[in-house]
């Protein structure tokens, strides 16, 4: 949040390329800045930790409705993804919620862990699909004990949570084994089916979302983290998916 429209001027830098932005809106006390160089929507100051500890608290509980068809979509996902990673391995799904994708994992021959910043729903995965092994906290935590160590990442509606784009981009890297995988998804700002009128769309909901991608910018931060980009599958709704690797060497 910024005062004064002198402010609005200075060059603020990119959370994904570094680059300059310059004013783009102001939503809900928030300004947000569009980067001149990769086109990266973004919240800037970014909010606090103790910031955004507040605002979720209590604001998405984990889902646990619909259960059993979350669990066949999730398995539906699962045998998409072992197209690459066909031996298996070890898992790990960033933002796990309940565990559907992680018992999915487990069932298609994975290792399987989750991961996730909501104590509440890890407690409730631990006790439901208790075959597998959840972590609470942020996903940079497991660098040190697990780093090299997963054959295949994923990581559904996340990133754009995430203050520090890089710092959790470098982290999923450091995580994969060479020659791993992560399959990344997150609303896509520049599809072509997005409201004209950008409040109209439910996906701009800052400070919910802090950063608001489009497919070349993600496709650039990966890059930047050293990934590969494997694939991008086209979509109806306005989001981006992509499947990326971590190269042999």
């Amino acid at each position: 949040m910024m005062d004064g429209g002198a402010a609005r001027l200075a060059p603020k830098s990119c959370p994904v390329c570094g680059g300059d932005g310059a004013h783009f809106t102001t939503h809900n006390g928030f300004d947000l800045y569009s980067c001149g160089i990769c086109g990266t929507i973004y919240i800037h100051p970014m909010p606090t930790g103790e910031f955004l500890a507040e605002f979720y608290q209590d604001r998405h509980p984990y889902y646990i409705d619909k259960a059993a068809k979350k669990l066949r979509r999730a398995r539906g996902r699962v045998r998409g993804m072992k197209l690459f990673a066909r031996r298996g391995g070890k898992f790990l799904d960033i933002g796990c919620n309940a565990g559907f994708m992680v018992e999915a994992a487990r069932e298609g021959g994975f290792t399987a862990n989750g991961i996730d910043l909501d104590a509440d729903a890890v407690t409730y995965a631990r006790e439901h699909f208790s075959a597998n092994a959840y972590h609470v906290g942020p996903v940079e935590g497991l660098v040190t004990e697990h780093a090299g160590q997963f054959a295949l990442i994923h990581s559904a509606d996340v990133i754009e949570h995430v203050p520090d784009a890089r710092g959790f981009a470098a982290a999923i890297f450091s995580l994969l084994r060479p020659g791993g995988y992560v399959h990344l998804t997150t609303p896509d700002i520049t599809h072509w089916r997005r409201p004209r009128e950008l409040t109209a769309w439910d996906g701009f909901i800052p400070p919910n979302h802090l950063i608001y991608y489009n497919p070349a910018s993600l496709k650039r931060l990966l890059r930047d983290a050293g990934f590969q980009i494997v694939y991008r599958k086209p979509t109806l709704k306005p989001r981006i998916v992509l499947m990326a690797r971590r190269p042999l060497s």
